[in-house]
């Protein structure tokens, strides 16, 4: 999607951190954005700092739970009444939920589950058909983590729903292709964000049954590193591949590595003999999948 100019992009968990960042960008290169949020001080803080720069008529902030699929809706409705057709939708809501496996509860994954997967599916559901009824095609983009490479001991629930969005991903890529829609998995390693924050926004009716609330408030403790990239690079990444459509938008370098073992172990992993080639005639068409060639066949990235 490389004509961007007066498009608008929708994003969820877009009033601070990655989501921010997004927005700070689409804006600066000449688009309209949604930023749809929570925690009602991080939309007001978005919308003072739009309004210093001058570009407060580019933003429309909501507030919206992305599992409240009514009030997704009503996000979605307004941001059509602001802007007319929304082309972009990040699906960037999120938590860092953790802690050992052995204390996790019923509430826990709940939670994770219904903001980390079931929001982003609300978001494709509701907005889908938006971006389809105006026709001029446009570009999803999942937020998921380094995570989804290379997994966190004692992270299960957030090492699930980011895995998860690498398989949405995938799974959508082709079938959306022929309405000019693309779609990209993004996979952040450490950002300056408001991640240790995650407790504040656990629902009261998702704590009794939690055996992680130890390690949110654990977590609020823990300071940024400076070392970890600013959001507004994020953001200059994420635009760079919707214009280039990839289908993995990837920030670190640093984790090419431990992401090259954990595929080398798979193809390990496969049996060692010979090819069944009836068999395998009989589901070519499963055996492969061109998104893959394509993306392997593109030029490298420069960032």
């Amino acid at each position: 999607m490389q004509d961007i100019a007066a498009k608008t992009a929708f994003i969820t968990g877009g009033a601070s951190g990655i989501g921010l960042g997004m927005a700070r960008v689409f804006v600066r290169e000449g688009m309209n954005a949604v930023l749809a949020d929570i925690r009602q001080d991080h939309l007001d803080e978005a919308q003072a700092l739009f309004g210093a720069d001058g570009l407060a008529d580019r933003v429309l902030t909501v507030r919206l739970d992305v599992t409240d699929r009514d009030a997704y809706e009503r996000a979605a409705d307004a941001a059509e009444r602001r802007f007319g057709k929304v082309h972009i939708l990040c699906n960037n809501a999120g938590m860092g939920l953790g802690g050992p496996i052995k204390q996790t509860r019923h509430a826990d994954w709940d939670w994770g589950i219904g903001v980390m997967i079931t929001g982003v599916t609300n978001g494709i559901t509701i907005m889908l058909p938006r971006i389809l009824k105006h026709g001029e095609g446009g570009h999803i983009v999942n937020t998921s983590s380094k995570a989804a490479l290379v997994p966190v001991s004692g992270f299960a629930i957030y090492g699930t729903c980011k895995a998860a969005m690498t398989g949405l991903s995938e799974a959508i890529r082709a079938e959306l292709a022929g309405d000019n829609i693309g779609v990209s998995c993004f996979c952040p390693g450490p950002v300056q964000s408001n991640i240790r924050e995650t407790g504040r926004t656990r629902p009261e009716h998702l704590k009794a049954d939690s055996g992680l609330l130890q390690e949110e408030a654990e977590l609020e403790r823990r300071p940024n590193s400076p070392l970890w990239m600013d959001p507004i690079e994020c953001g200059e990444r994420v635009l760079a591949g919707i214009r280039r459509n990839d289908l993995y938008i990837l920030t670190h370098p640093e984790f090419k590595a431990g992401t090259a073992e954990k595929f080398a172990a798979i193809l390990k992993s496969f049996p060692d003999e010979p090819i069944n080639e009836a068999r395998a005639d009989s589901i070519r068409y499963i055996l492969t999948n061109a998104i893959f060639k394509d993306m392997a066949q593109a030029p490298g990235r420069a960032s």
